[in-house]
């Protein structure tokens, strides 16, 4: 399957216009075609899901139904699903996603209108839903922010990226990455190793966001001199953060008072994230969480922005969003 070439794709894939806003795709190779449509459609059915288009499969063909506009982005994505095809062998969820992304980004750029997308070193990332906007843009423009929604809802994923332009475009002078290293207390003296072995398991989530971002050598450069800081929540006592940007994960299973400790940290021209699932507490005692209680007393200030997510915001795969929704009816 490897080699691909403009050419081969051009000779596999023929694109039929009609006049009522229709696009057909016509395949010369079974196998791409089946490839690009999944068993059971499955791959079909997501791309048809993330363009908001109606997409059919007939014979050898795909049928695209939607705005001449968007019509072109889903060619786009489909030329796109079949170079991947041939030089994998496979297409795999995130492929769909990004064959619209890839489009989608270059769009709003042709039309400036790009106010919600995060540009980093890797990748350009666009706010999928308009809760994600909206924390997007409170990250840009507010000092603290408190975030609460379920796993795969892109909390930390989005603010670790708007961090790391801030940082790359030198507005501020560190990145500050926390979150509360054992369950239930922080009983860091019961984990093998020197201080970095003992937190590191705790902390990976935030170290898989940076290098989703960023090359992997670059990263570990800025951690060695200090541009990224990754640490547990107990070390953050007594401290003053100065153009920084401190997000504080998994936030749920810290207690009021340690996000009170971290809240009160902020300085000069600095921002404070805390972001958390109120829905996976892991303290012994799940009234100790103090996510729900900062939420509350403090959405009242003008200064700091709450953003709720829900399961219409998960943007992992589409099972974790009906996973959410089945446990959150039953609580």
């Amino acid at each position: 399957m490897s080699g691909y070439s403009k050419k081969n794709i051009n000779q596999s894939l023929k694109f039929v216009y009609s006049d009522n806003n229709s696009l057909s795709v016509i395949f010369h190779d079974n196998d791409l075609l089946m490839g690009i449509v999944g068993e059971f459609n499955k791959n079909l059915k997501e791309l048809e899901k993330i363009s908001e288009s109606n997409l059919y499969s007939r014979g050898n063909s795909i049928l695209i139904k939607s705005s001449p506009k968007k019509n072109e982005l889903i060619k786009n994505a489909i030329q796109f699903l079949a170079s991947q095809f041939i030089n994998n062998g496979s297409i795999e969820s995130k492929d769909i996603v990004s064959s619209m992304d890839k489009f989608i980004i270059n769009e709003k750029l042709k039309n400036n209108n790009v106010t919600d997308i995060i540009k980093t070193p890797k990748k350009s990332i666009i706010p999928r839903s308009e809760k994600q906007k909206n924390y997007v843009r409170a990250l840009r423009q507010s000092d603290i922010i408190i975030s609460a929604g379920p796993a795969g809802t892109g909390k930390t994923f989005l603010a670790v990226a708007v961090g790391l332009t801030m940082l790359l475009e030198k507005k501020i002078e560190r990145i500050i990455l926390s979150r509360p290293a054992v369950e239930a207390g922080e009983r860091l003296g019961f984990l093998p190793g020197d201080m970095k072995e003992k937190v590191d398991p705790y902390l990976r989530p935030l170290y898989d966001s940076l290098y989703d971002l960023f090359d992997f050598e670059k990263i570990q450069r800025m951690i060695e001199i200090g541009d990224i800081e990754i640490a547990p929540l107990a070390f953050m006592r007594g401290r003053t953060l100065k153009n920084s940007f401190a997000i504080l994960d998994e936030a749920q299973n810290a207690t009021d008072m340690q996000i009170k400790m971290f809240l009160t940290r902020i300085g000069e021209n600095s921002k404070i994230i805390i972001n958390g699932d109120p829905t996976q507490i892991d303290l012994p005692n799940k009234n100790m969480s103090g996510l729900v209680k900062s939420k509350e007393l403090l959405q009242h200030l003008s200064e700091i922005s709450v953003v709720d997510f829900d399961h219409s915001d998960v943007v992992r795969h589409p099972l974790v969003s009906k996973i959410v929704k089945a446990y959150s009816e039953n609580d």
